[in-house]
């Protein structure tokens, strides 16, 4: 038996189709192994979304490469997103490699493999972008998460086209899965111990559009509620213009979907969001935040900045920090642009000098840090629901996430407690103090509970 070792890189939509590649190996007699010295073949799954994520997933081909030079290794496979974009050097460029699998071509994965187990070299298996996920292939899914969450990928591929992202060039136009079929593979999920289930796509809120003829997110989502075993659901990639106001209603009114969303909105100025291509304006912006705070006072949404975009003028940045101190984000994340090859903002006049980017990438992030400080202060004296996470036993202090906490980005739950507790349970935990992005408390044994 052939034993093969993964490394999954970048966003968790890529480990969604490493997880599925694990499994269509397993289902094809190949051993998975933790450890890349004991692996006949190692797969890197790759990101290069921005130049810090090609630059990671070069370093780490070439550190796995180093494990051909003993006998046991006979082969590289590159899948994702570096192998799509640039299948055209990768070998004259890195001869380490032995086989390029494409962003739609990954479930091909174990043919691939046996080609490499019989001799073949320089194997480029790039297939249509556009080409439809196979439904029958998501059931085979090794799970890499913790066991009581799983993502749940519900498209593929994009159609906003925005100018500094190379997404659709690797990852196609936008295409749906089925309503069955992704409340089949989430029962699949929960039959497997998944008591949250994240929503993932490079853009959720239209899903089914392409599809149904109209955004059908909202009729999933009550569909997932209904699976007995899934205690929450989580919703990421929502673009705020596409977010209907059935999804927002359908979030207020299933107790199983977090009050959280993720809401990538890039800036604020309308003059940049126009250049960036976006379809929003800051007055759209505004509304949407409006409606779902309106609709649920407790939600915490999650957003993301790019700072440094070309010709950004410190009028236009000055916008975005007046936005950001006025939106009181509960989350926000803050990129400086990055220079994609073959995007059309790449070619603009005026790109900004990375030290400027940097320095405005820290300006709101420090303003930020003050207003999820002041947010965390305010969860003091309230009893939160709470997903164990783990525990820390040298300080005997457990941790976990609120309803308010998406997992590996979010801030943390740091709680006591006198009985032994198990990763994946729901317990509730009086907050009593706080940090800058979490929160510090002890479990609650009373029956009171407000969140």
């Amino acid at each position: 038996m052939a034993t093969v070792a993964f490394t999954s890189l970048g966003c968790d939509k890529n480990r969604v189709d490493s997880e599925v590649m694990l499994g269509i190996l397993r289902k094809n007699g190949f051993e998975i192994v933790a450890e890349e010295q004991k692996a006949d073949l190692i797969v890197i799954n790759t990101c290069c979304f921005i130049r810090d994520a090609l630059e990671e997933s070069i370093e780490t081909i070439l550190e796995m490469a180093e494990y051909k030079k003993n006998a046991i290794c006979k082969g590289i496979i590159v899948a994702g997103c570096l192998g799509q974009r640039y299948e055209k050097e990768i070998f004259q460029e890195m001869p380490e490699v032995d086989a390029v699998v494409g962003t739609t071509a990954y479930e091909d994965i174990a043919e691939v493999a046996k080609r490499i187990l019989q001799g073949e070299k320089n194997i480029k298996h790039i297939q249509n972008i556009d080409k439809a996920m196979k439904n029958e292939n998501a059931k085979l899914r090794m799970v890499s998460t913790a066991g009581y969450y799983a993502y749940l990928k519900i498209s593929e591929g994009c159609d906003n086209h925005c100018t500094y992202c190379a997404i659709p060039y690797m990852r196609g136009k936008h295409r749906s899965r089925t309503i069955d079929s992704l409340v089949e593979e989430a029962k699949l999920l929960a039959e497997q111990g998944a008591k949250e289930i994240v929503i993932v796509a490079q853009d959720t809120s239209i899903y089914g559009r392409d599809l149904y003829g109209e955004p059908k997110l909202h009729i999933l989502l009550e569909k997932l509620c209904a699976i007995e075993d899934i205690a929450w659901i989580r919703l990421l990639y929502c673009y705020p213009e596409t977010l209907t106001d059935e999804t927002i209603e359908m979030m207020a009114k299933q107790p199983k979907i977090c009050h959280y969303i993720d809401l990538p909105i890039q800036h604020a100025s309308d003059t940049i969001l126009k250049r960036m291509g976006r379809k929003s304006t800051q007055n759209i912006l505004k509304q949407k935040i409006a409606k779902l705070r309106k609709a649920m006072p407790d939600i915490a949404i999650r957003t993301t900045f790019i700072v440094g975009f070309p010709q950004e003028t410190q009028q236009e940045f000055d916008e975005l920090m007046q936005f950001t101190n006025e939106m009181r984000f509960e989350k926000l994340g803050v990129f400086c642009y990055s220079q994609e090859e073959g995007t059309p903002a790449a070619n603009m006049d005026c790109q900004i000098a990375e030290e400027i980017k940097q320095q405005r990438k820290d300006m709101v992030m420090e303003l930020q840090k003050s207003i999820s400080a002041q947010y965390c202060e305010k969860q003091i004296n309230t009893i939160k629901n709470v997903i164990v996470e783990g525990k820390l036993p040298q300080e005997n202090i457990y941790c976990g996430r609120t309803m308010q906490d998406a997992p590996d980005i979010d801030g943390l739950v740091f709680f006591s407690a006198e009985q032994e507790l198990l990763s994946g349970d729901f317990v509730k935990v009086l907050v009593k103090e706080a940090s800058d992005y979490d929160l510090i408390g002890e479990l609650y044994y009373g029956n009171e509970f407000s969140e």
